[in-house]
This record gives C-alpha cells, sequence and structure tokens, in this order.
C-alpha cells in the first residue's frame, strides 16, 4: 500500500513523469504507462481503504480532482487522442468508477469483479 500511496502523491502532485503532467505538459501526451500506473494505485488504494471511516483529504481532492480534470481537459478537441475512441471511453469510465469506489467505500460491479487492463 505504501508504493500505491507514494504514486498516488506524486500523481496528484503532477510530479516529473505522471500522468496528470503530461497531459497538460507541452506534448499533452495520454502516456498509457503512466495512467495505468495511476489507475493501479487508485485502485489499490481504494481496495486497501474501503472499510476505512475516514479519508486524507489530500487522497479525495487528488480521486475527485481527477476524475473530473482528466475527462474535461481531454475531451477538447484540440487534445490529440492517437487511439481508438473507445479506450478514452473506457479509461475515463475507470476514473469515474474509482472516485465513486474510494468515496462510497464500495464499487458498483458485483463480485467477484476482475478489472480488466485498460
Amino acid at each position: 500500500m505504501d508504493d500505491a500511496v507514494t504514486v498516488l502523491r506524486q500523481e496528484f502532485e503532477a510530479t516529473e513523469g505522471s500522468f496528470l503532467l503530461g497531459l497538460r505538459g507541452a506534448g499533452l501526451e495520454w502516456d498509457r504507462v503512466a495512467y495505468r500506473r495511476l489507475e493501479r494505485a487508485m485502485r489499490e488504494v481504494c481496495e486497501r481503504l474501503q472499510d476505512e471511516d475516514r479519508l486524507e483529504r489530500w487522497m479525495a481532492e487528488g480521486f475527485y480532482c481527477t476524475s473530473r480534470f482528466v475527462r474535461d481537459w481531454t475531451s477538447h478537441p484540440n487534445f490529440p487522442r492517437p487511439e481508438p475512441e473507445r479506450y478514452y471511453e473506457d479509461c475515463l469510465q475507470r476514473l469515474d468508477d474509482l472516485a465513486d469506489w474510494f468515496f462510497h467505500g464500495f464499487h458498483m460491479y458485483a463480485e467477484p469483479h476482475v478489472w480488466p487492463d485498460l
């Protein structure tokens, strides 16, 4: 869990090499590897914290902002999208699902649920 929390802090602070910085940087790049790293860290944190009554503010802000920012920023017509449109739709839905899971303490899928790689 410590590794996932470290990844989330780096992502939510948009440090060098993070998915979020890549979206906003000069290249306007959707980095699939960086997205996967962010998504897996978010999923691990959701799983570990789903029974907790209190959540750290920086994490709550990060989950909330990430699910909204990525959709808003990448939906601009000038944002480059070299992958099939379905890939982006699935990734954005995943971020929404993870934010819901984080805040509610459960996800909307019947168990056992396998989160497919995107």
